[in-house]
């Protein structure tokens, strides 16, 4: 099986045509929650910035190429990633003409994935979903997916880490190199990456020096009548109260149900499971002490009806594994950020053009 399936993360659920993705996209949530933002490419990672604006990562929807091989069969290239702010009541990409893949129709792209702002500069991390050297057979920019880069608005950005290359070469879960970076998280100006294909949390300095700081381990979960590995798959990464970073994982193939964990990750000790009982979970925020996570499919991947979109929720999560359900019925839902007493989620974020942003109040 390897990580084909693992790494894909989301192929399973985007197995649909375009006129029935437009129909659950639009799909009725919870009372009182509101849309924000529309339009939007294969939103990933959403954050607020020192500024108090709401910024979005759009993965793009690939292009006409060059092509490659990734994790879900053939990608193309393309130079329509973005970064949208929402500010004021509107909203505006601020960054284009990123590097972006994707399949026909633009579904479930690799592209921008985690973003974090502060004052005019910019962290920006990019997916890449497949193995490393495929990027040889990309054009300049596309040479950046895999890759996590700082800049400031209005200026070129640098790259500050070669994920996907250090993959390449240390294989990190020794399952054959694997890259997708994803997940972003600021200690300072220290950026921390999960890599959902190499299942690895990396630490990035401002210099470019990257160390490990966890490898999440595989595990056998039921299948079919016997056992089979499944893999981590780290998706989104925060920074505690505690200073520890939190990671969840989103589960390889089967996708079970409540058989997603959070892991709490401290530099040099061994990363150890802070919560579980939880559904493929793709986002993680913490806020006035409390910790937030996005359920992507709150029955499973696997339990998605052919031709239909996943249906997720917001999640209160407690160590005791009763997690609070904060919202429900939110259509494919893959991020979430908190400013002031309002959680504000990314959903359809594997859907080209019917992506947004959602905001839901979180009382108290």
């Amino acid at each position: 099986m390897k990580r084909r399936i693992a790494t894909t993360i989301f192929g399973l659920a985007l197995g649909v045509a375009g006129t029935q993705v437009g129909a659950h996209a639009e799909a009725p949530q919870d009372r009182g929650t509101t849309v924000v933002a529309s339009g939007l490419n294969n939103p990933r990672m959403i954050s607020v910035g020192s500024d108090g604006a709401l910024y979005v990562a759009e993965a793009g929807v690939g292009g006409s190429g060059p092509c490659i091989t990734g994790a879900e069969g053939e990608a193309c290239y393309g130079r329509t990633g973005a970064v949208t702010k929402i500010a004021g009541g509107k909203q505006t990409r601020v960054l284009s003409g990123l590097p972006s893949l994707a399949g026909p129709g633009g579904f479930s792209a690799s592209g921008p994935a985690g973003i974090a702002v502060s004052g005019s500069t910019y962290t920006l991390s990019y997916g890449l979903g497949a193995m490393p050297s495929a990027r040889n057979d990309l054009p300049g920019m596309g040479r950046l997916l895999g890759t996590t880069v700082r800049g400031s608005f209005g200026s070129r950005a640098t790259t500050i880490g070669d994920i996907a290359a250090w993959e390449g070469v240390k294989d990190f879960d020794g399952a054959g190199p694997d890259s997708n970076p994803g997940g972003l998280a600021l200690s300072g100006r220290t950026a921390v990456v999960t890599d959902a294909g190499a299942n690895a949390v990396v630490r990035v300095t401002p210099r470019g020096k990257m160390s490990l700081l966890a490898v999440l381990p595989s595990r056998l979960v039921p299948f079919g009548g016997g056992q089979i590995p499944m893999q981590s798959v780290p998706t989104a990464v925060a920074v505690g109260p505690d200073g520890a970073f939190y990671v969840s994982e989103l589960t390889g193939f089967p996708f079970p149900a409540k058989a997603a964990r959070i892991y709490r990750v401290v530099p040099g000790q061994r990363a150890t499971i802070y919560a579980s009982g939880l559904t493929n979970v793709t986002g993680l925020t913490w806020s006035r002490g409390r910790l937030y996570a996005v359920q992507f499919a709150d029955d499973g991947l696997l339990a998605v009806p052919e031709g239909e979109l996943p249906m997720g929720s917001l999640v209160e999560v407690r160590r005791d594994g009763n997690h609070r359900v904060v919202a429900s019925g939110l259509t494919a839902p893959y991020s979430v950020a908190v400013r002031g007493t309002d959680a504000y989620v990314t959903t359809c974020g594997l859907c080209a053009g019917l992506g947004g942003v959602s905001k839901v109040p979180l009382g108290g």
